[in-house]
């Protein structure tokens, strides 16, 4: 028997990564006017990211139903000794609140956990590794579902937007309103903060950017986890985590895709930091 970590795919987790640990993935939605796709399971990045370009119905998002987690807590419930769904901030999407109507509709044979992540992407994912390297640990229920929500606060994000039409034509916009008259060129950085996406600071251009993103970085004494997050520009983002390997174990710092799920609002060219510690 053992604790199962659950999350959703706004996590960015590389699946290989999840799969290691034993971490299941619930897909969100993305729907492009009459056709429906499932985050990375019947449309892979690349044809999303061609098909945000070239289609011209903008796509929009949807949570998994409560029968999507449903399932899998009663079949993951039948050899566990407590499950644990960490998911998207449940101010950007509906995902914790499915996740909690499940959580009422199943007869599981062990205790369920839904704990809001407050973050999104890798910041997500850096706390639902966080969670599953706690479980494996041999810690109780109790003691796992702590711990992982102790993991929230020292949990950052900053991403940089090569421009705020794709959060605009969402309606995600929020806080970061101020910055959609910013002249051409001007890169917006959000942050996650109390989880929202919040105006951070802006950049005079790309590369300045990504100076940007490796000072924020810079600032932490003491980091635990840390990740590079893309869309679009893999080449970049490699960049950087090798670039990040002066403050942190080049090995150990992971690379995450954002998916269909979170392009939609982020669009091509989004280069972000997720950091865990303090």
């Amino acid at each position: 028997m053992a604790i199962k970590v659950i999350t959703d795919s706004t996590s960015d987790l590389p699946q290989e990564l999840a799969d290691e640990l034993g971490i299941k993935i619930v897909p969100l939605y993305v729907l492009f006017g009459n056709e429906t796709y499932r985050d990375r399971v019947n449309i892979t990045e690349n044809e999303f990211y061609d098909k945000l370009l070239n289609d011209p119905v903008h796509p929009t998002t949807s949570q998994p139903s409560p029968q999507d987690f449903a399932e899998i807590y009663s079949e993951l419930s039948k050899d566990a000794d407590g499950i644990i769904s960490v998911h998207i901030s449940s101010k950007l999407s509906g995902t914790c609140n499915s996740a909690l109507q499940a959580k009422e509709m199943v007869k599981a044979k062990c205790p369920i956990e839904v704990v809001d992540s407050n973050n999104v992407s890798m910041g997500l994912g850096l706390i639902v590794l966080g969670a599953a390297e706690i479980a494996a640990s041999g810690k109780d229920f109790e003691q796992t579902v702590n711990e992982t929500k102790q993991l929230i606060s020292r949990t950052h994000v900053w991403a940089m937007f090569d421009t705020l039409k794709y959060l605009a034509k969402g309606g995600r916009v929020g806080k970061a309103k101020a910055l959609m008259g910013s002249v051409l060129n001007i890169k917006p950085i959000l942050a996650v903060k109390d989880g929202e996406m919040t105006p951070a600071t802006k950049a005079r251009s790309r590369d300045k950017g990504v100076d940007l993103l490796y000072d924020y970085a810079g600032r932490f004494t003491n980091i635990e986890d840390l990740a590079v997050m893309h869309t679009t520009t893999l080449d970049e983002a490699q960049a950087l985590a090798d670039r990040m390997g002066a403050i942190f174990e080049r090995d150990r710092i992971k690379i995450g895709r954002l998916g269909p799920a979170l392009g939609v609002h982020a669009g091509p060219g989004t280069l972000g930091v997720a950091i865990r510690g303090s």
